[in-house]
């Protein structure tokens, strides 16, 4: 039932293209185009963003290795492990209400509420964005690996043995090396053994004290993988437009929206964009105040209501990394952040539902569950193209420049130019940074305007001058517009940063031919021919620059 419930819900999903970070994941990631050797796999270069997730990036290379960049394969893989989060879900669930802490409060309904809550988890619209967006993979691979954690843990407390306990280790390690988020796991899995397994912590600690000590040995694989990548890479700090305290402001209303979204999923933004405006105290007074009451509620609860303590503490401290003390600042409210916390809204909603409706809240639930269905199944279809994806993210946004800037990029690829240079001109205004003021550029190059695409990309190369394409297409501009003195400068520089460069290759031997520098252009195309054998236009460049160099004709003006 659970596997088709999520069939049914995101069925439509496995044909959607790739989005966002998937081009830095997948499509640019030469890190994944190959299985062996296994450490390049394993430790990509810091600027992709599956880099300190080693676990994450190998799965990305599994996929290439079967399917190339076939969108579907990643989209069965997604699929298939939120499946088995579900199913590792239903398993918790069915064990822990079954417990003397939870059995007086479910009764005999308590398998059936297990089923529910787990059936209306995995067809929840918010997943959306951790199981049809392939890049957030590491989302829901890591919720796989926390729920088996727990589910391993409460095995182990079942039977004697040593399996479930490596397991809950393995699980527990494993999360860590897929996502950082895993740092609480440890945290709650000793949380749930006080709460319903020992009764108090110092029990907890002297009946399976050798597992809770594994699981928190995993902090060391964390420690390592921070420091092997620079996270600040991945927007990670606060070093970028948030001030600790601006951020914090921003996270309330962030855990406000995300516990609405649980219950009440509208509207769902696929990228809510670095430029969140912080509100005032006075805006924030009242976000504030219920985040307050419901924090010391969860906290007297685990004094006199345990069971719905853990409850509160499993959505606040799955949260507490990103909204807290590891700021997000380039992505600062993302919805698939809620994956794993969710849970702790469905079971509450279904045991809620099971207290106030009696025998009625079954079909509740099933009605519910459909509901749930059906929206997920509407929010896919907004994943089924770029340009309907970032259009719809800017009508739920206001000041995304993000969301302006990649709406853009999908207008070009439609080949509506002017509407895109009109959107990049936006995202520049918002928030000019050197990958927009460069595509701001080609665009208006492309369309015949040089002299307009000029400051554009001077402004890309001076934000970012080691970035080879700026220069590249700036040097067009400057030939464009006859200055191809400059242009060979651009050139040049361009492959000084990366010698196998091949379009700058390129267009340094055309703009030297024109310049009557006919020895040096024939040597560019060559070098050309030797990084690519089979570039289409450099055999027939060389023939003629050698026939006019032969003949000593003047350059072409």
């Amino acid at each position: 039932m659970i596997a088709l419930a999520a069939l049914l819900a995101f069925h439509n999903s496995f044909s959607t293209p790739f989005h966002l970070d998937d081009e830095i994941n997948i499509v640019d990631n030469a890190s994944i185009r190959a299985l062996w050797p296994l450490g390049p796999v394993l430790f990509p270069p810091t600027d992709v963003f599956s880099a300190g997730r080693p676990l994450l990036n190998l799965s990305f290379a599994v996929n290439h290795a079967i399917g190339g960049q076939s969108v579907t394969g990643y989209h069965i893989v997604n699929f298939a492990v939120h499946v088995l989060a579900g199913l590792v879900l239903h398993g918790i669930l069915r064990r822990t209400f079954a417990r003397p802490a939870v059995r007086g409060a479910v009764g005999a309904a308590g398998p059936g509420l297990a089923l529910a809550a787990a059936v209306l988890w995995v067809v929840h619209p918010l997943h959306t964005n951790s199981v049809t967006y392939i890049s957030q993979r590491a989302e829901s691979l890591m919720g796989l690996f926390y729920l088996l954690t727990l589910y391993s843990f409460i095995r182990s407390t079942e039977a004697a043995g040593r399996v479930w306990p490596a397991v809950a280790m393995a699980s527990c390690f494993a999360g860590v090396a897929t996502k950082e988020v895993m740092v609480t796991a440890p945290l709650l899995v000793f949380l749930y053994d006080r709460t319903f397994v020992a009764g108090t912590f110092r029990q907890a600690w002297r009946q399976h004290g050798r597992l809770h000590l594994g699981l928190a040995a995993s902090w060391l694989l964390l420690a390592f993988l921070l420091a092997s990548t620079r996270i600040a890479d991945r927007g990670i700090g606060t070093g970028f437009h948030y001030s600790p305290w601006s951020y914090l402001l921003v996270e309330c209303e962030a855990l406000v929206r995300y516990l609405k979204l649980c219950f009440w999923p509208f509207p769902l933004v696929f990228d809510y964009g670095p430029d969140l405006a912080v509100a005032g105290m006075g805006d924030l007074a009242p976000r504030a105040l219920l985040l307050l009451v419901l924090l010391a509620a969860t906290i007297a609860a685990l004094r006199r209501m345990p069971a719905i303590g853990f409850v509160g503490c499993w959505f606040f401290l799955i949260l507490l990394p990103t909204s807290s003390i590891v700021p997000v600042a380039g992505q600062p409210i993302a919805e698939n952040r809620v994956y794993l916390a969710s849970i702790a809204a469905m079971v509450a909603l279904a045991i809620a539902l099971n207290r106030l409706a009696g025998r009625r809240a079954f079909g509740m639930l099933v009605v519910l569950g459909a509901a749930l269905t059906t929206l997920t199944s509407c929010r896919n279809r907004d994943f089924e193209s770029e340009l309907r994806l970032w259009a719809d993210t800017l009508r739920k946004t206001s000041g995304n420049s993000r969301a302006f800037h990649l709406h853009a990029k999908a207008l070009l690829n439609a080949g509506r130019v002017d509407e895109a240079i009109r959107e990049l001109e936006t995202s520049v205004r918002l928030r000019p940074l050197h990958f927009t003021f460069a595509r701001l550029g080609v665009a208006l190059f492309q369309q015949g305007r040089s002299a307009e695409a000029l400051p554009r990309l001077e402004a890309a190369v001076r934000l970012k001058p080691d970035y080879v394409s700026h220069r590249v297409n700036l040097g067009g501009v400057y030939f464009a517009l006859g200055r191809p003195q400059d242009a060979v400068a651009q050139y040049q520089e361009a492959l000084r940063l990366n010698p196998r460069h091949v379009p700058a290759h390129a267009n340094l031997a055309i703009v030297l031919g024109r310049l009557g520098r006919f020895a040096e252009a024939i040597a560019e195309f060559e070098e050309v021919l030797r990084l690519d054998p089979n570039h289409p236009a450099a055999p027939q460049e060389i023939a003629q620059l050698k026939a006019l160099d032969a003949r000593s004709l003047p350059p072409v003006p």
